[in-house]
């Protein structure tokens, strides 16, 4: 019996040595998917994914400052972009993930997102929650589509900028503020929220979200992983568009 216990102890702990962990970067409108995600992917593998969420631009320049990171999903090409030429992912592993949407959220009717929509008049003295409209991609998908309907100048003084868009999201679901733009997806994550309307595609560039592997990086099979179908069900029950086959 003894024995017996020794062998299975030394079973386990032979496991557990050869577990590894791997180092996601994910914009934060990722969370939801990504828990589920690095659960299975731990289930399946018996490897650690350890995800860290924030805007995609704070996480590119933690990239670029040497943070220890094998994976990174921007929700635009544009931080990629800068990585890619920066030398800083391996562009033979970029692929487009996947694809989202661009959403007014709240807590009143529905409304058409036109160029005669008085948003003005929705937010009262109140405020419209967005992601930094400078370097975060949804608050850059945001100002953008606002610019391209000419409601931009009107509301650009009653814009409460946040680090990420999950942030936006929790000020609207806090009721701090009337109205947020988000992702669809980030919608469906939140119960105290809803999709007024939904911007027309045509007014800001498409929402992709590309993945790679961090140059220096070890990223184990979690980019095979995120491309199979535990991860595509797991997206797709979020409302993501997957991109890839």
């Amino acid at each position: 019996m003894r024995l017996t216990c020794i062998a299975a102890l030394l079973a386990v702990t032979a496991a557990a040595a050869q577990a590894e962990t791997v180092t996601v970067f994910a914009a934060a409108s990722l969370k939801t998917a990504m828990d589920d995600i690095s659960a299975a992917y731990t289930a399946a593998t018996g490897n650690t994914a350890r995800v860290s969420l924030a805007g995609s631009s704070a996480l590119a320049r933690q990239i670029e400052a040497g943070a220890p990171a094998d994976v990174f999903i921007s929700a635009n090409q544009q931080w990629m972009d800068v990585l890619q030429g920066e030398g800083l992912i391996d562009p033979d592993t970029r692929r487009d993930l996947l694809g989202n949407r661009l959403v007014l959220i709240g807590q009143g009717a529905p409304v058409e997102i036109t160029p005669t929509l008085d948003l003005p008049g929705l937010l009262g003295e109140g405020k419209l929650a967005m992601a930094l409209v400078d370097s975060v991609p949804a608050g850059i998908y945001g100002k953008a589509a606002l610019t391209s309907l000419g409601l931009w100048e009107a509301v650009a003084p009653q814009v409460a900028q946040v680090d990420n868009v999950r942030a936006a999201l929790a000020l609207v679901a806090a009721g701090e503020a009337p109205l947020g733009i988000t992702y669809a997806t980030d919608a469906v994550a939140e119960p105290r929220v809803v999709v007024l309307g939904s911007f027309p595609e045509s007014s800001h560039a498409p929402i992709v979200y590309p993945v790679a592997a961090i140059a220096e990086g070890d990223p184990l099979d979690f980019l095979t992983f995120l491309q199979g179908a535990q991860a595509r069900a797991a997206f797709e029950a979020q409302g993501f568009a997957v991109l890839t086959p």
